[in-house]
Parts: C-alpha cells; structure tokens; sequence
C-alpha cells in the first residue's frame, strides 16, 4: 500500500487536531452534565445515571484523577482526554474498517458499505456513524472495552454531529494509505507536544507521549528488519545453497534469489569476501532458532505499530516458506507466538492493536484473531495497596501476585518499557504472571464488585499481561527509542535511570538500547532508530567502551540530520544501529554506512540501500578517540590535543545588554573589548565586528552571575576563554561549513571555539589544515553532532609535520598579517560590509 501523499496528510492534521479539540470540549460538558466532577450527583438525575455517575468516577481515579477527600469533588481532567480519545478514535477505526471492506454487521456476520450501514441506521433510528462505530466496537473488544463507562456516556448531540462531519469529510485514500493510522496518532498530539515545549516543564508522566512520540520513516524499519529477519534468513538459504553465495554477480542478485512472496528484503545488505562470496552484510544471526516458528520479536516503545506490523508481515512470509500451507494459519500463528509489543500511552497500544488487526484482515478477510501479545506498559496501580490487595479476598496466589504488581507498576507512568522484573526476582517471576491471568480473568468477571474494585482489576489484568512480556527474553528487539536527555526528566526517571543505567543515563534514548539488549540476552539481538550523539560525543564515553566490549555489533547506518521527511532542519541526528547480547569474537568487523552528507530522506534511503558498505574491527574502534564509532578506517597520527588545546567563547546570557555591534556605540567605550565571532567563511582575518562589555569581569556581567549563583545556578560560561585573551590562534565556527578565520587574540563569543597552538611557530601549520579541503571531513568522521565543541577540535589526526611543509609551501613569507593592532582599525577592516558604515 502507498503512503499517505503529502496533500492528504496535511487534511489529516487538521482534521485531527479540530477532532481533538471538539471531542474534549464535548466529553467536558458531557461530564459535568453528570456531575461526575462535583461532589454530589444532581437531585435530577435518574438510578441509571447517578451509577454511570459512579462508574465514571471509578474510571478516572484508575487514571489518575485525584479525588478531593475533603470536598468531595474529583478531578475530570484524564477522564475528558480519555473519553475524548475513545469516541473519536472508535467513530475513525469504523471508517478505516468500512473503506477496506471490513466492518462486520454482527448479525449477519458479512461486511457491509457505508451505504449499507446508512440505510440500516435508518431502519433503526439511530445515526450512520453512531451505528458504525458501534459495529466497530464489538469487532475491537481487544481494543476498546464492552464495559467501558466512557463509551456508555454519550457526547453532546451538537458536537457529534461536528464529528461526523469531521470523519465523513476526509477522502477515501487516507483509510488504504499504509501510514495513515500512524500520523493520526502523532497529529491527535500536535497541541499538547506544543504546550509541553513551549511550557519548559521537566517531562514526566502527562508530558512523555507527546513529547517523545517521533513517526518514523518506512525506510528506517525497512532497513533495519531486512537486515536482522531478513539477514537470518539469508544466511541459511546460502548455507543450504552454498553455490549462491559464490555464483551471484550483485547484491540484486541475491535479494530475488532470497525473496518471499509479499517479502522482498529490498534492504538487505550484502558483503563480498575476498575469496569472492558473498554472505549477509550484518551477519546471519548463529544464536537464534533456527526456524520461524521459534522466532519472538518484540517493539518495547510501539507507538502506533510500525514495527509491529512490519514485523508481522515478514514473519508471516517465513512461516509461510517454512510450511505453513494457509495463510489464514499463519497469520494467526504469528499474532499468537511471534510478536510481542509494549507501549507507556494505552492509547497508542489500542491504535498499535487497530493497525495489527487491519493488517492481518486485509491479507486473509475478516475472522476472530487470536489474543494480541501487545500491552500498555504505562498503567499504574493509582489505588492505596491495602484497597488494591483487597481485590484478592482470601486467595493468597492472587494476593502475592497483586502485591508484587504493585510494587512493579508503581511508576510505570513514567518508565513504562524501562520496567524490568528480571532485575529483581529473575525467571520465577514470568511464570508468576502467567498464573496471575486466569484468576485475574475471574475476578474481572465477578458482578460483586464495586465500580472502584472492577476498575482496579481491569487495569490489574492489563499489569500482568505486562508484566509477563516485560519478563521475557526475545530473539529481536527492534523499535525507535524515546529521545530524552537527563535535564528535561522528573526526579522520578533521573533516579530510576542513574540506578538501572548507570552508564547509559545521560539519555533516554540510550537507557532503552540498554534495556532492549536485556530482553534479548545473550541469545537475541536488537536493531533501533536511535539519536547518534552517543556514538561519538564524550560524554557517552563509558557507555560505548562497555558496549564495544561486553556486545557485539552487527550494523550502524549513520542517517545524520534532515532524515524525518515531517522533521524540518537539522533537529534529530539519528543512526539506525544493530547490535547482539553475545560477546563479540576476537576478529569481529561491523558494517557501517555512512549517509550522513546525503540532505534529503530519500537521497539516504537510496544511500544506505545501494552504495558499498563499510567493513571495520569493532575492537579497533576501542582505540579511536573516546571510542568513538569511526566508519572508515582513521588515521592514527598524533591527535591534534597534542600541539594545541581549544577552548569556547563567552556567553553572556543577556546579549543584547553585553553584546553589541561595533557601529552601535561611538569607539571603544571604558568597560568595552572588542569580540571575534565566526565568520561567514573562511578569511584571514574575520568576525571582527562585536564589541562585548566586560569591565574587567567586575561590572555588570559579573553582578548578574552572582545574583544567579545565589539562586543556585552557577555557570563558568561567562568567562569562558579568557584564559586565551593574549595569544594567537585559529577561530572557528561550530556549525555548518564551520568556516575558521586567524583568532586575534581578543574577547570570543560562544558560537566560536579557538584553537591555541602550543608553540606560537606551529600556527602556520595549524592554519593551513584549518583551512584545508580536510579539516571538517576529518571533524565528521569522529563527531556528527549539528554542532561541534571545542572538545572534538582537538580530537583529529593531526600530522605536524605534513602540515609545517604546507604552510611553508604556502606562506613562505609568513602568515598574513592583520589590518592593525588597533583593535579600532581592524574592527571596521574585518567587518564584510564595514564601507557601508
């Protein structure tokens, strides 16, 4: 199936978040019309409703609304979003059903149209719609609740009405894009993610969704599961075959000869040997089963099932090859025994479960699924423990099993898929929670319950159904993890991260990789989306040197900025990276792409899918500078830290109060030094246009750090580089073409770093490389960050006196010198537009 045109997907958005904002506002008034918030039901209303009333109220305790003990009233905020949520969604699943000619009428068993359902509504005096999302509801029961209260509350007649219109009003072809259900999900988000941004609250529990949900593109999940799935199954096809692997001309060549039906493996990769044969290019996976049947693989983050469903029908065109005669039969094997999925936002494991139940009806029709292994791992407990354990009665099975649900699910708000019982109980508890179901099932079913209790045991069984996968061990963990760095976290996640992940805490993003790689053990293996500052920044040092040592890796596809057709700029620099539990062997070599210099999604598809990979030693890797992830093979001369070190220039934190153009003031006041920033491209002598208020670090700058220090906040960055003022060097920029000029010896500011030789006779040398066709190739091998700090300047292979010889071919009359040592002079000289002032 295509994906969804650009045109349709912007008609999408704005459906989407006018649906939002009109279902909220409907489930608000809806509520409040039953005083579901108040204190006490209306004198009005009816048995019926004051025991909705009641149940409601019951559904958003589970949630999180708090309940005032004092007054009585009860906060309606979760339930509104959830109501909201659940009326839109099953009235959008029912259109996406009937446009693939899949919405069942329960009587007769047999799909009907839109049409159909009209005239039947008709019949029956109810709403098209109404009717729709009804029939959708009891195809879904995995998805959307018989007995869920939220559902039984109608919206306000006005704005169902606006619904309806909503969904009736979109075109046909965004229910049959592939992609479709995926960006309904990230659009139903776009005002919140907005509010969280723009609020700079540390993300936490109402916070994380939002913010971390990230769509990723279908080349990224192609990539990555052709060469783990599709890599395994190569490798025993050429080891059942071993002519293949020496007879095939191209890469080409052994996609068709590997190819299943509905399965091309168009991304799978490929190595030649020098003895001229050819075997998968990540490797071929010797610790995993060895038939389909056996495989289990898991999404931990799925959001709205991209993984999942591509998984799924991979995994159906193996079993199928493995003999599996009937399709039917192998989809149902898959969603019983190979596919497992988690995800912290439940209403993304209902769209997850949605997108697996189409998938699987487009391929084989309409028919009753097996029970999905997907699961919400953000549900928590939300009760006292003594009102939670009551559920259990006298049954002590049951009761430990609650308890330690409890204990596990505490703040799985905030952790979700972080979660690991292994960590404290090991293997007896995965049979544990599978006991837990059947007496969970039991009590769900139990009509002596209270509302309170029977919503407790509902999320309780939704706990054990997690906890048991968060338990388990997987041949494939594949996902796109959330991206988090540790200063927007609650104290809740910082503590659970620096304790579990000690050396992976500077990110979420890296605790997942690591927690993924516990999944797997040592048998198993796990191939994310991922940020790629950890593979080279210093201070994820650590973390890569345990890796490099204590894993093996298989693959790494440096995606770079700009890889997010919907991201505009640079904001996410990702990688899509493989890696194995087991230890890697004496001699082990990954294979790297590089796609980084590629400026547009496709042109990085197309990259990673057809130029020569790279082959290098993981084990050298650990010799490069911080054990950076270096690609290509690096020249190990003498790092640059040897002749020179590098520093960043002053940041204010008040520009235009401390910071101003040269032509903004008349000359050099008292207090004032003249400031070098960047140039807009390489120039002897550029950047000379600022001047910055000093004041001998006494005045102002220094009177507003110390207000700030007495807040708690302390920061070197004012003063930074001042310890360079005096001396000669080379300025550059941190961004971009990082374009470098001949550093004066003055104030810099903070977008610049200098780099100071040593000895001031190895200038020259440093200027010439500084100025070569090599220095920002040679930055980027070892560091893809958007931008570069002083740190990495220092990091390159640095040949001294390869570069002495340059710059004396180059300069044999010494270095140019500058317009003045009057700072007054070569301001307005170094000024590219300095005659028009």
């Amino acid at each position: 199936m295509p994906a969804l045109a650009s045109d349709l997907r912007r008609t999408l958005e704005n459906t989407v978040v006018k649906a939002r904002d009109l279902a909220e506002r409907g489930a608000r008034d809806a509520l409040t019309a039953l005083a579901v918030g108040a204190s006490e039901p209306f004198a009005s209303m009816s048995e019926e409703e004051r025991k909705l009333r009641n149940r409601l109220r019951a559904r958003g305790r589970q949630l999180g609304d708090q309940r005032d003990p004092q007054k009585g009233t009860q906060s309606i905020e979760r339930l509104v979003r959830e109501m909201a949520y659940e009326h839109w969604h099953r009235m959008l699943f029912a259109r996406f059903l009937a446009e693939n000619q899949l919405l069942i009428e329960p009587s007769s068993g047999v799909s009907i149209s839109l049409d159909e359902c009209e005239e039947l509504a008709a019949e029956e005096g109810t709403d098209l719609w109404g009717l729709a999302a009804q029939f959708a509801q009891d195809m879904l029961p995995e998805i959307f609740r018989t007995d869920d209260p939220v559902l039984a509350l109608r919206l306000p007649l006005e704005i169902r009405q606006q619904l309806q219109a909503l969904v009736a009003g979109l075109e046909a072809e965004v229910f049959t894009a592939s992609d479709s259900l995926g960006w309904t999900y990230q659009f139903w988000q776009t005002k919140r993610k907005k509010e969280v941004n723009d609020s700079g609250v540390k993300i936490g529990a109402d916070e994380l969704s939002p913010v971390t949900q990230l769509f990723t593109e279908d080349y990224m999940v192609d990539f990555l599961l052709d060469n783990t799935l599709g890599a395994w199954h190569a490798g025993k096809m050429l080891a059942a075959n071993p002519e293949l692997a020496s007879t095939a001309q191209t890469e080409d060549d052994l996609r068709q000869v590997v190819a299943l039906p509905g399965c091309t493996w168009s991304y799978l990769r490929f190595v030649k040997s020098d003895e001229g044969t050819w075997a998968p290019a990540a490797g071929t996976f010797e610790g995993w089963p060895r038939t389909a049947a056996e495989l289990t693989c898991l999404d931990p983050c799925m959001g709205s099932g991209h993984f999942v469903v591509a998984m799924f029908e991979r995994l159906v065109a193996l079993r199928q090859a493995e003999g599996e005669q009937l399709e039917a039969a192998a989809v149902a094997a898959v969603i019983e025994g190979n596919l497992f999925g988690l995800e912290i936002d439940p209403r993304c494991t209902q769209i997850a479960a949605f997108n697996l139940a189409l998938a699987a009806w487009r391929r084989v029709g309409h028919c009753k699924l097996p029970a999905m292994n997907l699961a919400c791992s953000g549900l928590a407990p939300n009760a006292r423990e003594a009102d939670w354990l009551a559920i259990a009665g006298d049954n002590e099975r049951l009761r430990n099993g609650m308890e330690r649900l409890y204990r596990l699910f505490q703040k799985a708000s905030v952790l979700g898929s972080l979660i690991n019982p292994r960590a404290d109980e090991g293997d007896l508890l995965v049979a544990g929670f599978q006991e837990l179901q059947p007496l969970l099932e039991q009590v769900v079913v139990q009509e002596t319950q209270d509302d309170i209790a029977h919503e407790m045991a509902v999320a309780a069984h939704g706990l054990a159904k997690a906890a048991q996968i968060l338990a388990g061990q997987f041949t494939l963990v594949s996902t796109n993890v959330p991206y988090l760095g540790r200063g927007k976290q609650v104290d809740s996640m910082l503590a659970y991260c620096e304790n579990a992940h000690a050396e992976a805490k500077a990110d979420l993003a890296t605790c997942f990789i690591e927690r993924c790689l516990k999944f797997c053990g040592s048998t198993g293996s796990t191939a994310v989306v991922s940020p790629q500052n950890w593979l080279f920044l210093t201070s994820y040092a650590k973390l890569r040197d345990a890796f490099l040592k204590r894993y093996q890796w298989d693959m790494a596809a440096k995606l770079g900025p700009r890889a997010f057709e919907a991201i505009g700029g640079e904001v996410v620099n990702v990688v899509l990276i493989g890696l194995s539990g087991c230890s890697p062997c004496a001699g082990h070599e990954l294979t790297g792409l590089d796609a980084g210099e590629e400026k547009t999604p496709a042109k990085k598809a197309a990259f990673i899918r057809t130029q020569p990979p790279l082959r290098v030693g993981q084990s050298s890797q650990l010799g490069n500078p911080d054990a950076r992830l270096i690609l290509s093979p690096l020249n190990r001369a003498s790092l640059l830290e040897s002749v020179a070190e590098a520093s960043h220039g002053q940041g204010s934190f008040d520009s235009p109060r401390f910071s101003v153009a040269f032509w903004e003031v008349n000359g050099i006041q008292d207090g004032w030094v003249a400031q070098q920033s960047t140039p807009a491209l390489i120039q002897d002598y550029g950047g000379c246009y600022f001047l910055f208020r000093w004041e001998n670090g006494e005045g102002g700058l220094a009177e507003m750090m110390n207000a700030k220090k007495e807040d708690g906040y302390s920061s070197g960055k004012w003063k930074a580089g001042v310890q360079q003022w005096g001396k000669l060097g080379v300025l550059a920029g941190q961004m971009g073409e990082l374009p470098c000029t001949l550093y004066l010896g003055q104030s810099f500011d903070e977008n610049a770093s200098v780099v100071i030789p040593h000895h001031p006779s190895d200038l020259p040398a440093l200027w010439a490389f500084c100025t070569s066709d090599e220095f920002r190739p040679a930055l980027k091998e070892i560091d893809q960050s958007i931008k570069i700090t002083c740190k990495t300047l220092v990091k390159v292979p640095f040949d001294l006196a390869r570069w002495k010889k340059v710059a004396e071919e180059r300069y044999p009359d010494g270095l140019p010198k500058p317009f003045s040592s009057d700072p007054t002079q070569w301001l307005f000289n170094g000024h590219p537009s300095s005659s028009e002032h």
